[in-house]
């Protein structure tokens, strides 16, 4: 049976809500203090990628496994363990001797913000659910990625400028500690009625499929494509990728469950997830790295030259939530595509060591509109239908997808910077514009996609994926929901 709603839900939220802006502000303090952190560290610019990408790697790789674990061991404990894994990592970070030892601990950080935010999400989606609820829910998550991104230009600028970039780290410590008081006292445990088996074969396949693919990125700069590494590893990523299709349909508990993607909202959501976040991580490293190295603005005016795009993702975000609780995705998807792409080929087309403020502030305005926007109808559509029983895991995919994209971003354009971040400006701005033609793709998948699988062909495609799995899940557990496919996809 379900698990009882608790008596407060709108403070259950708020608590989850803390470790989403914990995690996000890391991501925002980060990337303004990437240019300290290279010249501290005396390393290279694919030494600020793996800064970076070991985080996201490590997370888009366990996320998955956390929020199965979620759901077999109690959704509450694995997220009070994250909270203290990621709070104990982040103090790790701050006293790292050398790059190698920041990029062990940024690996140990993710370790526990797997166990964060899709747990969170899934913590949220048996807590409120009725649709429109969970939806205004989902919009004021997506709202906190705004203040986050709002607040982590500004507040990573003033520490970087007064105490270090080693200062960025320590503010997660006391909301940790703070989260885990809160979550011990007022979340609820919950967990899924059946528990699923750990996939040890899937797990190893995705981790070599992630950092295979990512290392190949990020090191063809130095070492060329035909180099043995990055061949090997190009290999290995493909092998695990065929593996992956070929094994986990045969399982009964895989970690990815693939008949998820015989819904193509699901589908798209996974799509535009990929795509939102690549351009996102592709904006802030080329954004921090041209408006200290080209600019040269001391980080905190680099923060508050990023504001204008936090901001308005800290408005679009719940208005995206209230619009995906009245009309669905739809709008809000086109929307964020048009905003995505228009951003980015403004810059493409202009962009040089002179770019004029207004134009630098009116494409950060509409990258701000287009990721505010973007988030919540990801959300929604990742977990709406789908069983109760597995909301951890449909959850985990969704955060997989930002993570992967995050982490692809970050790989390919930095590859494309390497050769320029160290030359003189008109060589970083002329291949930055090539960067930001990418970027405007990205924008162009999300409208493409949020075009193509939020239609009424879509939706009947998730009412058959709906009633597949609650007669499945039906049959497997005694007192199964007995809903509709209809009114699970609505829900």
């Amino acid at each position: 049976m379900p698990e009882a709603a608790p008596p407060r839900p709108w403070l259950v939220l708020a608590i989850c809500c803390m470790s989403l802006l914990m995690v996000s502000l890391d991501v925002t303090i980060l990337n303004v203090a990437l240019p300290a952190i290279r010249s501290d560290l005396h390393t290279s610019v694919s030494g600020l990628q793996w800064t970076v990408d070991a985080y996201t790697l490590v997370l888009a790789s366990l996320l998955m496994l956390s929020g199965s674990t979620a759901d077999r061991i109690g959704r509450r404990r694995v997220f009070r363990i994250g909270l203290v894994v990621f709070g104990a990592a982040s103090l790790l970070c701050s006293l790292a001797p050398g790059l190698g030892w920041l990029i062990a601990a940024r690996m140990l950080q993710a370790v526990g913000g797997s166990m964060l935010n899709p747990v969170a999400m899934s913590i949220i989606s048996n807590t409120f659910t009725d649709s429109r609820r969970r939806a205004r829910a989902i919009g004021v998550w997506g709202g906190v990625v705004g203040i986050s991104m709002a607040a982590g230009p500004i507040l990573g600028g003033a520490l970087v400028e007064s105490a270090g970039w080693r200062a960025i780290f320590w503010i997660n410590v006391p909301i940790a500690l703070a989260a885990l008081f809160l979550t011990g006292r007022y979340v609820p445990e919950s967990r899924a009625a059946r528990a699923r088996r750990v996939d040890p074969v899937g797990q190893t396949m995705v981790v070599v499929l992630l950092a295979g693919l990512t290392y190949a990125i990020i090191e063809s700069p130095q070492r060329g494509w035909t180099s043995p590494v990055v061949l090997g590893c190009t290999a290995a990523a493909l092998a695990a990728l065929l593996g992956l299709l070929r094994y986990e349909p045969r399982r009964t508990d895989p970690l990815i469950d693939l008949r998820f993607f015989r819904s193509a909202p699901f589908a798209g959501a996974t799509v535009i997830a990929v795509a939102a976040f690549a351009g996102l991580g592709g904006f802030l490293f080329v954004s921090s790295l041209y408006l200290q190295d080209v600019r040269g603005l001391d980080p905190l005016h680099a923060g508050l030259y990023m504001l204008p795009m936090a901001v308005m993702a800290l408005v679009t975000g719940p208005l995206s939530g209230r619009m995906v609780a009245a009309r669905g995705p739809r709008t809000p998807l086109l929307l964020a595509g048009t905003a995505l792409s228009a951003s980015a080929v403004i810059q493409a087309v202009s962009y040089s060591e002179h770019l004029s403020t207004g134009l630098l502030v009116l494409a950060f305005l509409l990258f701000g509109i287009g990721f505010g926007l973007v988030n919540a109808p990801i959300t929604n559509t990742a977990v709406s239908g789908m069983p109760r029983a597995q909301a951890g895991v449909a959850a985990a995919v969704a955060s997989t997808s930002r993570q992967v994209g995050q982490s692809l971003g970050v790989a390919v354009i930095g590859a494309l910077m390497a050769g320029a971040a160290h030359a003189d400006p008109a060589a970083f701005t002329g291949t930055a514009r090539t960067a930001w033609w990418i970027i405007a793709g990205c924008g162009a998948v999300v409208l493409v996609a949020g075009t193509l699988t939020s239609g009424r062909w879509a939706r009947a495609t998730a009412e058959r994926t709906a009633e597949r799995l609650a007669a499945e899940e039906a049959d497997g557990e005694p007192g199964g929901d007995s809903r509709t496919a209809k009114e699970r996809v609505d829900a």
